[in-house]
């Protein structure tokens, strides 16, 4: 197998060969992929949803309801989701130092714990995840505010500096009036 340094273009180029003298005589682009597809071997969907922790096969420590759901973390939500996390935490410390505890007394047994610490940080992981949305959202908020900001800044800084030149425009014509 020879390789180039540049290698020739796709064969399908030869279709664009007339989009300068008529752009409409180019194919149409393939439409978006909806469902699930398989990519390098693994299946992948466009659904953009947050699979639950019973789907992956993960034994759920915090209680269901609905202000877990994918996205809901609005009002109330948002004391939920803050009060679940810390018991999380607390609950993952304990079982440190647990393990701690065993590797010193009883190394054989640490096992368990190692378990029990990986299913915390699931739960740990899953419930940060669902955040993500609300996540995005306010950062694109604040983006977006800082954007307004610099073009309220940008629009004040051309007023000044017009008025400026307006001023110097005045004392030169003055000056020249003057003469």
């Amino acid at each position: 197998m020879s390789t180039a340094t540049y290698p020739p273009p796709p064969p399908y180029y030869r279709l664009y060969k007339d989009y300068i003298q008529n752009p409409k005589s180019a194919p149409e682009p393939p439409p978006p992929i909806e469902g699930t597809y398989t990519l390098f071997g693994a299946t992948y969907t466009t659904d953009d949803v947050l699979p639950s922790l019973e789907e992956q096969g993960v034994r759920q420590l915090y209680p269901k309801g609905p202000n877990v759901a994918y996205g809901k973390c609005f009002g109330k939500g948002k004391k939920y989701f803050k009060k679940e996390l810390r018991s999380l935490n607390r609950e993952l410390q304990l079982h440190l130092l647990e393990l701690a505890d065993v590797l010193v007394e009883r190394p054989s047994q640490y096992a368990r714990r190692v378990e029990d610490i990986s299913l915390i940080f699931k739960n740990l992981h899953h419930l940060l995840n669902s955040l993500r949305p609300h996540q995005a959202r306010a950062t694109l908020i604040h983006i977006l505010e800082l954007q307004i900001q610099r073009r309220k800044q940008a629009v004040e800084d051309i007023k000044r500096r017009r008025e400026e030149a307006q001023r110097l425009l005045k004392e030169a014509l003055g000056t020249l009036e003057g003469q």
